[in-house]
Parts: structure tokens; sequence; C-alpha cells
């Protein structure tokens, strides 16, 4: 693929940027200024990178064209392995300027909103959600993530029936929206008293968390209900209705929030939740409408597919959509779980290059 007249285009936008940007009709304009640095900052690296490339195949070049002429073989063994080089570092560069043709996702930066089900398994699928939340804070302590719980439902054994928390921090979506899909798990369960292995799962949904100017939403077209936060009993119990609940009426999603002390900071979070669940429904109508540009959608996250199996009697963590397995199952379950999210963008990078190749 040429990469030229892409890149030319870029540094051409990006000097046309940096004029802009230096004239006082522009810096007085707040609004303006501040879109035009956002794409000055999005161009620049890409530019950059561009720069580079043509160094390292012109490096390559001279490289080839002094080993052609070379006649002493020390000279010439010195200069096969300059060349060498030069090539290796071209081939590395090329396939990173094609990266960067790769249409951006808007909602890769936006904060997450996760949620996690216990699936089939009775009160082993609920100590399983339990695990996966646990993943999931060791994850977001050691990004420096913020998380907070929105919602949850224990059970009875101290694992969760459900439960929905935020992920906040910069591209938090990105990393994160890979992990949507049903988790299974293989192990003994505590409740088990002859040693058999169980089958359990839990599902795990992760969604981009909207922005209110991402979604208008009609204050009529809403349903608003308190009710007591609940739990297992005991401390966990409210005698005040605190818990919030909203229904938006016509599309029929439902959400709450019990997780604050009051009944206003329920009403925000739930809100927040009801807004990232209209914005999806939105998006997911969208890519349905555009589906012959969006066939990697199952590959990456797709809700209703098992896409990772954790067997605790081999030590190993699969993920059936790429195959790759990694053993030590107690690193992963306390967050360690970097080079996974790494392999699976990996995969969806080099799926789309490919689809860019041949388009």
């Amino acid at each position: 693929m040429d990469l030229t007249g892409p890149f030319d285009k870029m540094t051409a936008e990006l000097d046309e940027l940096a004029h802009r940007l230096s004239d006082p009709a522009v810096i007085a304009d707040n609004n303006l200024f501040r879109d035009l640095s956002r794409r000055h900052s999005e161009l620049e690296p890409a530019v950059a990178l561009w720069k580079e490339y043509q160094q390292a195949l012109q490096d390559s070049e001279e490289a080839e064209a002094m080993l052609a002429e070379a006649e002493d073989d020390e000279m010439r063994e010195f200069l096969a392995a300059e060349h060498q080089e030069a090539a290796q570092k071209v081939e590395k560069l090329h396939h990173r300027l094609l990266r960067e043709l790769l249409p951006k996702d808007p909602r890769t930066d936006h904060n997450a909103i996760v949620e996690i089900r216990a699936g089939t398994g009775g009160e082993e699928a609920g100590l399983f959600a339990g695990d996966l939340f646990t993943m999931y804070s060791c994850l977001a302590e050691r990004r420096r993530w913020k998380l907070e719980v929105l919602d949850s439902n224990e059970s009875d054994l101290g694992g969760y029936k459900e439960i929905t928390f935020i992920l906040e921090g910069r591209g938090v979506f990105g990393i994160m929206r890979h992990e949507s899909g049903v988790h299974r798990v293989q192990r003994v369960p505590k409740t088990e008293s002859q040693g058999r292995i169980h089958t359990s799962a839990a599902s795990v949904v992760v969604l981009p968390e909207a922005e209110e100017v991402d979604v208008e939403i009609d204050a009529s077209d809403l349903r608003m209900e308190n009710f007591r936060a609940g739990g297992p009993g005991g401390q966990h119990m409210q005698k005040n209705e605190t818990a919030v609940r909203i229904t938006h009426i016509p599309s029929g999603i439902s959400v709450a929030s019990s997780n604050q002390r009051s009944q206003m900071q329920n009403r925000d979070q739930a809100m927040r939740m009801l807004r990232t669940r209209l914005y999806e429904m939105e998006v997911e109508k969208r890519q349905a409408e555009e589906s012959a540009a969006r066939r990697l959608q199952v590959k990456s996250g797709d809700r209703s597919e098992k896409i990772r199996t954790y067997n605790w009697p081999q030590d190993r963590v699969t993920d059936h959509r790429i195959g790759m397995t990694i053993h030590n199952i107690p690193a992963i379950l306390n967050g360690e779980v970097d080079d996974l999210l790494l392999a699976l963008q990996e995969n969806e990078d080099a799926e789309r290059l490919k689809e860019l190749s041949e388009a």
C-alpha cells in the first residue's frame, strides 16, 4: 500500500494547523483553539513517524548502494549488517504507519462502565463473578484508574449475583472493551464435598460511558422509583429508600443504583448508566447498518460469545478468540492481564490492517 498520499496530506494539514494556531484571532477563540490544538496533537506523532520512516528508507537505500560497490570482504560484511538493520527498521516503521491509518474509534478514550453477572453454576458462578471483579479491581489499581461501584447484589457466600462499576482513566474503554463476553471457570467449588470439577460462567459487559452531549434524554420519558438498598442482611440493609431505579419508557431500558449514601447520589449514578446504555444502543444500531464494515465485532467482544476459560486444575487461562494460553491463574486474578489485553488489541489491529490492504 502506497503511504505517500495519506501522509503527505497529514503533513500539509499539520503545517496548516501550526499556522492557524499562531493566529491571534484563533487564540482568542477558546473553543476553536482547543479543537485545533487537539487535532494538532493527534497528527503530530503520525507525521513524526512518517519522517522517521522516510529517513530509514533513505538509510536502507544508501546502505544497499554502498554494499553493491564494496569489494573488501570485511567491509561487505559490515555493510550487509548495516543494510539488514536498516531494512528491518523500515519494515517495523511501515507496520506502525499502517496502524496510524486505521480509523480511530472515538469511544476509545471514554471511561468504561462494566457489568458482571453470574451465569450458570449457582453459588459457584457468584463466587466466580466476585473473582472477576477482584481481577478488574487489581488491574485498575495497577494502572491507577479510579473504580467506583454503582450497583451490586451480593450472593449468600460472598460473591456477586451482579455488580456494576465504572472505571475512570485515560483510554480505559479502549483497553477494557475486549473483556465483553462469557467467562468460564472450571474448578472444584467450595460447596462440592466429593471433589468433582464443575464448570460455571459469568458474563461481562463493557460499555463506553456516554457524555451528556452524546445523548439527549427527555425527562418525560423517564419513570423513577425509590427502594431500599438490600443485601444478605444485617448491616447491609438500609431503612431509608435511598436506592434509585430509572426506566426509560420508549426503549424499556431500566437501570438501578444503590451503593451511594443518598438518593440524589444514586439518581446521578443511575443517569450515568442510562445515558451509557442509550448511547451504546445507538452505536449498535449504526454498526448494524454498517455491518459490512464491522466484520470484527464478534472477534472483538460479542457479549454472547464464550471468550475465555479459567481452568484451575491445569492452572491455565485460555482466550478462545486468539488461541492464547497463559499459566498462573492466581497472577491473572491479581490483575496481571496486560499480555492478554495487548494480544487481543494486536489481533484486532492485524485483522483491520488486512481489511485495509484489501480495500
